[in-house]
């Protein structure tokens, strides 16, 4: 099982950006996925999972209005638009294949003028 996350960076406070997460040795198409973060000192919490048909999804309450899960069955693929960035959404960004439970290695997220 691979999960491989990317399009972290830097972006400024309001803003956006979006990350991948391309998955592999698994039929990705039948599982639930999710996103959580984990700023420093800070436990790691959810931040969206999406159904394993991307009709159901649920967010954290602190990105909800603002984040919006979605997948691609037919790249293996799931994505997490972030819009109307803070800085307290500054954190490393895990994928996560929930039944599995196996994590990507994360990537990068900071949110600084």
């Amino acid at each position: 099982v691979q999960l491989v996350e990317s399009g972290g960076g830097l972006v400024q406070p309001g803003g956006s950006l979006r990350l991948s997460c391309a998955a592999s040795g698994f039929t990705f198409s039948s599982y639930d996925m999710s996103w959580y973060r984990q700023a420093p000192a800070k436990e790691r919490e959810l931040v969206a999972l999406i159904g394993s048909a991307g009709g159901s999804k649920r967010y954290g309450d602190s990105v909800k209005g603002r984040f919006t899960i979605s997948r691609d069955n037919t790249k293996n693929t799931v994505y997490l638009q972030m819009n109307s960035l803070k800085s307290e959404d500054t954190a490393v960004y895990y994928c996560k294949w929930v039944a599995g439970n196996y994590w990507g290695q994360g990537t990068q997220v900071t949110v600084s003028s």
